[in-house]
């Protein structure tokens, strides 16, 4: 009778089984186990629900030749134990057909495991939605009582990541995500209003609280004025400003800022870090411990760019200020990009916090108004010229006048062009920190705190059509 231990599909043997058959120099191998429960509603009434499940395997193999050393990735989805030969020799051919791979470095070296590197993986279910589900039942009743129609969405994703090397290597991380979109609507469509959060377990969330200042904000709209385009006093909210700041985060390579090719270069290869940015005591930052957006403590590379090396994986995260005081404090490097600039080694880090030392609610920054305009949320952000970082893009959902202290109604939407870098200079004031969504970036990144912020003179280049 044989006695050969059978073959399983759990997430951490399949890792073990994948470097086993490894031939490369070197490997790196990074099994993501993912459950996503969903709720969908339109018109005040749910239309679906349900829970997916998934896996995706990346197999990165190295090998070093004369010329240096050389990489393959090859990522699928739904493998297992069957499928890993294929994988693995499909990764080491990519490598071998590859020059050498300019962000080259030692895979990083092995330490303790993670607790838990060989337990199942962490999974999502409906129950998440146990205390939710009924209080956003309570307010579509509202909402049909009030004369208003909700229509939205709420997913909450558990990724549970296992990432093993032949360096010995051996991590585990389980990333909760959720997510929750609300959209208010007059019976006629004229008018729409918009909330969102970002949770990680959907019991900080309050669906009637939402419906609440949304049922405000349609208020708001029933009066209209119209406005030309021009430059306007603006209350941007926290929504808009992690908007903003994370596309700034996206563009802040080390590389790329030396080699004069971003808003952070300077002149003769050299970079801004050390300039005041902003005259407000502004510290932008993350922090892979920061309470409430906690994220992957160490590199989780899938493959290699201007901001992400896959030879860092496994990296241990540290929290980085990217702004101190209003300076520009530190620009992403990986060790590739360390060595060429001379910075520090500082990888992106899955969340991002604005703190400006301010302490005022948005309502009582409008209070503070004499005469502006109040945003809800920007969308389609686009760029226009990277050695300004200059963004286009369109405001949604409501654009509100602000007259006294008291919003008068709303407005007309506009088309933008702007530069958050340029906006942290010109902020004169900022509220407190909150956590909030990034509504345009909210399928990539959604951990994010600011504050709203005043600008004095947002540019608002023309008027856009629609609501």
């Amino acid at each position: 009778m044989s006695t050969r231990t059978p073959r399983t599909n759990a997430p951490h043997e399949v890792v073990e089984r994948a470097l086993a058959l490894s031939r490369a120099d070197g490997c790196v191998v990074i099994a993501d186990e993912t459950t996503t429960a969903n709720l969908r509603w339109a018109g005040n009434a749910l239309t679906t629900n349900g829970v997916t499940r998934g896996r995706n395997l990346t197999v990165i193999a190295t090998v070093d030749g004369k010329e240096g050393t050389a990489s393959g990735v090859v990522s699928r989805a739904a493998v297992t134990v069957d499928d890993l030969e294929s994988l693995v020799r499909s990764a080491e051919a990519a490598a071998r057909a590859a020059g050498p791979a300019d962000d080259a470095r030692p895979l990083v070296a092995g330490g303790a495991p993670s607790p838990g590197f060989t337990e199942p993986p962490a999974e999502t279910s409906s129950e998440v939605f146990a205390d939710f589900a009924p209080a956003l039942g309570e307010s579509f009743r509202r909402a049909r009582d009030g004369g208003r129609e909700l229509y939205g969405f709420a997913s909450h994703q558990v990724v549970s990541s296992y990432v093993g090397s032949s360096t010995g290597l051996r991590l585990r991380h389980d990333q909760p995500t959720g997510t929750l979109e609300l959209n208010a609507k007059s019976p006629d469509r004229t008018r729409s209003a918009w909330a969102g959060r970002a949770t990680r377990d959907f019991r900080d969330v309050d669906p009637l609280a939402m419906d609440a200042e949304l049922a405000r904000r349609l208020g708001w709209a029933e009066r209209r004025t119209e406005l030309p385009a021009g430059r306007y006093e603006t209350l941007l909210p926290p929504t808009a400003v992690a908007d903003l700041l994370v596309y700034q985060m996206w563009s802040s390579g080390a590389r790329d800022a030396a080699e004069g090719r971003t808003v952070f270069s300077a002149p003769g290869g050299a970079t801004r870090i050390g300039e005041k940015l902003s005259a407000l005591p502004m510290t932008l930052r993350s922090d892979p411990g920061a309470a409430g957006l906690e994220c992957a403590p160490f590199v989780l590379a899938h493959s290699s760019g201007d901001d992400a090396s896959i030879f860092d994986n496994g990296l241990p995260l540290e929290p980085t200020d990217w702004i101190r005081d209003g300076a520009l404090n530190q620009l992403v490097t990986t060790r590739h990009s360390a060595a060429l600039t001379g910075l520090p080694v500082a990888p992106a880090v899955d969340n991002l916090l604005l703190e400006a030392g301010g302490g005022k609610s948005l309502d009582e920054l409008v209070a503070g108004t004499e005469r502006g305009l109040l945003l809800t949320c920007l969308w389609y952000i686009r760029e226009v010229d990277p050695a300004t970082l200059l963004l286009t893009g369109l405001t949604r959902d409501g654009v509100y006048l602000v007259e006294g202290g008291e919003v008068v109604g709303e407005v007309n939407n506009f088309r933008f062009n702007e530069s958050p870098v340029s906006l942290l200079g010109r902020a004169v004031e900022a509220g407190r920190t909150e956590r909030t969504l990034p509504r345009e970036w909210s399928d990539y990144f959604t951990r994010a705190a600011m504050p709203a912020l005043r600008i004095p003179d947002f540019n608002m280049s023309s008027v856009s059509p629609g609501v």
